[in-house]
């Protein structure tokens, strides 16, 4: 091998290691970058219902269920209202539903109540609403009771539409 071509084969490897060490360290700022923000928005996750008090954040997502499409939306009187904190259709649909502002996770006895609210009211649909997510036991008596759980995710939703 000429020392002509061996230059040229040791140019070529040169160049082809500093395109692998130019892509790693743009992947690798990328994922720094990512993380950062995925951190800041995870940090910034709290919203502003997560300060509401219980018949404030009945009213604001009444308000939101107006927003998305529901209609005939009555938020029920404070104590006595059997399980259900709001009433409204949607599509020909009736519903009950029990909103939960919580900083913890919400359990079954909010699926109960709904549930009873639901028959109470003589509603189709029986859901609770929250700012928050669901435990196990929720979500397995949920799908018994044939009762729709809204979570914190589904609440978002509801705001960005």
């Amino acid at each position: 091998m000429s020392l002509r071509n061996i230059m040229n084969h040791t140019q070529v490897q040169t160049a082809y290691i500093i395109t692998i060490i130019a892509v790693i360290l743009t992947i690798s700022i990328a994922a720094f970058l990512g993380v950062r923000i995925l951190r800041r928005r995870y940090k910034n996750r709290k919203q502003i219902f997560d300060d509401m008090e219980g018949h404030e954040f009945e009213y604001y997502c009444a308000e939101l269920l107006k927003r998305n499409g529901f209609t005939e939306v009555e938020v029920t009187k404070g104590s006595g209202d059997y399980g259900t904190d709001i009433l409204a259709e949607k599509d020909g649909v009736t519903y009950a539903i029990q909103c939960k502002c919580y900083s913890d996770m919400v359990g079954v006895k909010a699926v109960q109540e709904v549930h009873a609210g639901r028959d109470y009211y003589d509603r189709m649909v029986g859901a609770v609403l929250t700012n928050q997510y669901f435990t196990a036991s929720a979500a397995e008596a949920a799908r018994k009771l044939k009762i729709l759980l809204w979570d914190r995710e589904y609440l978002e939703s509801m705001m960005e539409e």
